[in-house]
């Protein structure tokens, strides 16, 4: 089972993966967390990079094909082989995450986006996409005390990004949760941590058969 968390900056997402992972685990289910950009060692350089805050002039194509390059070593190293293993794959970000911010928030253009994610995943889609959906505010309040809290001075490339390319990265996700209303579910990230991991696994509970008890 390959399941997706996206969402805006500070939504709630690793924390999420964290705590769905620890609930699999207790049933006995064998899981794999991950996430992008990084997951395999040449893909946590290339997160440095992307996220490093002093890199601030990298174009957006830049960024769009670094995406593509960390995301087809990702499935080729860790996604595809642990699915292929039986293994439930979590993932923190996905192709998803560059449709929007790459092409819906950065005005890429798209048919290049769904391109490069295709070839990049070789047509590997999750089978639920979690949206955690929260106001830019809350999201970006929550971020910016992690990087603080964390002192990652090297990170936060995205955060400096002004309010309106925020607001447009979450009416992005929207507009695509509401095209694929059968892989995505909508989480309201407003909600504490763990109201909304209770939410999140009465979703996967029908997907466990008799492993919940």
């Amino acid at each position: 089972m390959f399941i997706s968390f996206e969402g805006i900056e500070g939504c709630g997402k690793t924390t999420q993966v964290t705590r769905l992972a620890d609930r699999l685990e207790a049933l006995n289910i064998s899981v794999v967390t991950t996430r992008e950009p990084g997951g395999t060692p040449a893909g946590e350089e290339v997160r440095r990079v992307l996220l490093d805050a002093r890199n601030k002039n990298l174009s957006p194509i830049a960024e769009l094909f670094l995406y593509a390059a960390d995301r087809a070593q990702h499935v080729q190293e860790v996604i595809s082989p642990a699915l292929v293993q039986g293994k439930w794959v979590l993932c923190d970000r996905y192709l998803d995450a560059t449709t929007v911010y790459q092409g819906y928030s950065r005005g890429l253009d798209m048919d290049l986006v769904r391109l490069l994610n295709k070839t990049a995943t070789g047509g590997l889609l999750p089978d639920m996409t979690f949206l955690l959906d929260c106001p830019v505010e809350v999201g970006l309040g929550r971020a910016l005390t992690r990087n603080r809290t964390m002192e990652q001075e090297d990170q936060g490339r995205f955060e400096m990004e002004e309010k309106r390319f925020h607001e447009s990265v979450r009416e992005g996700y929207l507009k695509l949760a509401e095209t694929e209303k059968e892989r995505f579910v909508l989480i309201d990230a407003s909600l504490n941590e763990n109201e909304m991991e209770a939410l999140i696994f009465s979703h996967i509970k029908p997907m466990l058969g008799t492993q919940e008890r």
